[in-house]
């Protein structure tokens, strides 16, 4: 037994996380953000914080910080686990479907221009245009089920029914 304050002998696991936010307009259109940090769109969300944020307040925290929109309600709507590779940690991504905003609730996007420079509604066609490939085929996945999916990579896991 170790110590008191020391370090134990066996590590835990450290998985990065991240949550992400699929946010519609009226005309069912997802809304997309043009991140300065690296090329291509996205959808409004960030990594989970250290020290117990839970993927939920991860999504509502980054997409106020990212859009200046509080969502309030949402479902889980995927759950993603990347797998780690020479270029960049992997781990696990939960997407949460925020439904439909009123346009006066749109109308309120704030977009700071340092972390983020545009943003756009596209449909979901367009949007998988845009979209990266792990991101586009989660959102396709999770714009056409009505319960949670879980993925692999963006991909359906055999032995896991979507």
């Amino acid at each position: 037994m170790a110590a008191p304050g020391a370090e134990p002998s066996w590590a835990i696991p450290r998985i990065p996380a991240s949550a992400g936010a699929m946010i519609f307009d009226g005309r069912s259109r997802l809304l997309l953000l043009k991140p300065t940090y690296k090329g291509g769109w996205t959808i409004p969300g960030g990594q989970i914080e250290p020290g117990g944020e839970s993927p939920w307040d991860a999504c509502r925290r980054e997409t106020f910080e990212e859009c200046g929109l509080r969502v309030t309600r949402a479902r889980l709507a995927c759950v993603d686990f990347l797998a780690p590779r020479r270029e960049r940690p992997g781990g696990v991504r939960f997407l949460f479907d925020c439904g439909r905003l009123p346009d006066e609730q749109l109308a309120g996007i704030a977009i700071d221009g340092e972390e983020i420079a545009e943003h756009r509604f596209a449909s979901l066609n367009d949007a998988a245009e845009l979209l990266s490939g792990p991101l586009r085929r989660r959102v396709a996945a999770a714009a056409t089920h009505a319960h949670c999916v879980y993925l692999e990579r963006g991909r359906p896991v055999e032995g896991v029914p979507g």
